[in-house]
């Protein structure tokens, strides 16, 4: 992810790392490597930026308890354990709060939601009150309020009677309505998975049930790894890693009252020598600037045109030590137009254990603020690649008043009365800038 210093902030499974946009990589803290870890270990979900400047994450083992943490850091690697999940009951049996967190947002509230997930990766099974994961918020002061449990009654690895689902395995999304939404690995009418909708109160509703087409070949998909995103024209947007007509995951869209639509199928190389998409997508799709769809498969990363006909491009990897290997991270678009990410494996290094990558398709610069939607007079921060020297902003053609950062990395603004849901524009002494996506002026 991009933080409002204009550098790049991730983790490996077992560091927090900074890396700036020409490649320079410094480590701001590590994890230790053998059990107990007090402060956590294995950070394999991405890092956020909260609207207070510093970064949140979680690390799906180790703790006080073993069950995993949620961590607070600061740009410059100090690091604070906010709360040990297993702190209701005991670990392995009876984590009533869950274990194995997955990746954070922050809600327009100032909240952060996430999931939890024992399996995998912990490699350890339990089937206490949370065993097929849960549905979390956490405040800035580590007070954890679980919101619903998945599958309460669910017995075994792959249980067959979850309707709500089972195993979220990514991050919520905050759509424009207010509601948080995400996916499930398994559970649902078919057990193959579900997409759901939870309200800030905890209300959970199944939209979707993968599998839904036929037990053999699972022609909707199967095992949605990834979490959503929602794009421009309101619809949901994601992966699953298998079935589709060639059985190699798809891309799919979902309207907000359910509606699936299969966009993309990708196919098995194993069982297609002229299969050249990758398959099996298990990580988030994005919409770029130019409003495609932007993913990462085992081989490739990907763009998908939302243009009739759903035009698949995509870039391989130079070899297959290079691919993503199924990496959970996906992109992510930098405000200079390059979308970045990382590989599980490849690299010239020694043990061939990872990248950092960017890809260039040609598109120009553009600011993002850090949250999409917000209320008129709350506080945005928007970040952008040059912004020293700026002379206005405005929300949807209403200017707002606005500072920028020492390093001209970021600006901070207040939404203005008056202000409605569309692009945010920042004129510099290069040219104006607008932002990838409208920001919306929210009323709840």
């Amino acid at each position: 992810m991009q933080a409002t210093d204009g550098n790049f902030y991730g983790t490996t499974l077992s560091t927090v790392f900074r890396i700036t946009p020409s490649g320079t990589l410094t480590t701001l803290y590590t994890f230790c490597e053998s059990q107990p870890c007090p402060n956590g270990s294995g950070s394999v979900a991405g890092l956020i930026q909260a609207v207070d400047g510093e970064l949140y994450g979680a690390a799906y083992k180790g703790g006080a308890n073993a069950g995993g943490t949620i961590f607070r850091i600061t740009l410059n690697g100090t690091l604070t354990t906010l709360y040990n999940f297993c702190s209701v009951g005991s670990f392995p049996d009876d984590c009533q709060d869950g274990a194995g967190p997955n990746g954070l947002m922050q809600a327009v509230s100032g909240e952060v939601y996430g999931t939890t997930n024992p399996l995998p990766p912990t490699s350890v099974f339990f089937q206490g009150a949370s065993g097929y994961g849960t549905v979390f918020k956490i405040d800035s002061g580590g007070v954890l309020t679980t919101l619903h449990i998945f599958c309460p009654q669910g017995t075994g690895y792959h249980p067959t009677d979850c309707p709500d689902g089972a195993y979220p395995q990514a991050p919520l999304i905050q759509a424009t309505n207010g509601d948080f939404y995400g996916t499930t690995y398994y559970g649902g009418a078919y057990s193959w998975g579900t997409v759901f909708k939870i309200t800030p109160g905890g209300m959970l509703t199944t939209l979707y049930s993968f599998c839904s087409q036929g037990p053999n070949d699972c022609p909707d998909g199967a095992v949605p790894a990834a979490g959503l995103t929602q794009a421009t024209d309101g619809d949901f947007y994601g992966t699953t890693a298998y079935g589709g007509a060639d059985g190699g995951g798809t891309v799919f869209k979902i309207t907000p009252s359910g509606t699936l639509t299969t966009l993309y199928a990708f196919c098995v190389a194993q069982y297609d020598p002229g299969c050249t998409d990758g398959g099996s997508p298990l990580a988030p799709l994005i919409q770029g600037s130019d409003g495609n769809l932007y993913g990462t498969t085992g081989g490739t990363a990907f763009q998908l045109s939302l243009a009739p006909g759903n035009k698949l491009t995509t870039y391989p990897f130079g070899s297959s030590v290079d691919s993503p290997n199924f990496s959970l991270a996906g992109l992510f678009q930098g405000t200079d137009g390059k979308f970045y990410g990382t590989t599980q494996y490849g690299g010239s290094g020694i043990n061939n254990v990872g990248t950092v990558f960017s890809l260039s398709t040609g598109l120009a610069p553009f600011v993002e603020t850090q949250t999409p939607s917000g209320k008129v007079g709350n506080a945005v921060k928007i970040v952008g690649t040059d912004l020293t020297g700026a002379s206005s902003v405005t929300f949807n053609g209403t200017p707002a008043r606005f500072t920028v950062n020492s390093t001209g990395s970021a600006i901070r603004a207040i939404v203005p009365t008056g202000a409605t849901t569309g692009t945010v524009t920042v004129t510099t002494p290069s040219g104006v800038l607008s932002s990838n996506r409208p920001y919306t002026v929210v009323q709840w």
